[in-house]
């Protein structure tokens, strides 16, 4: 497989990544708000408020490994 290849099957990867990252995002950060507003603070809201945070450490992991190949891509 050529070089080229190669990055667009990593760079296809890291899109399906990246919008499975978002979906979980809304999903979850919707749940916490309706959480929130029923004022129903409890042990799964804290669990879920540091899930969001790893969810967007790994975000953005994503969008700078993309750049990186993009720029890659660019240099071929």
């Amino acid at each position: 497989m050529a070089r080229i290849d190669e990055i667009k099957e990593i760079l296809n990867s890291l899109r399906v990544g990246f919008s499975v990252i978002i979906g979980l995002l809304v999903v979850l950060i919707g749940v916490l708000i309706q959480k929130e507003k029923s004022s129903d603070i409890d042990i799964y809201f804290w669990i879920g408020l540091v899930f969001v945070l790893l969810l967007s450490i790994g975000l953005i992991y994503v969008v700078k490994a993309t750049l990186k190949h993009i720029r890659e891509i660019r240099d071929l």
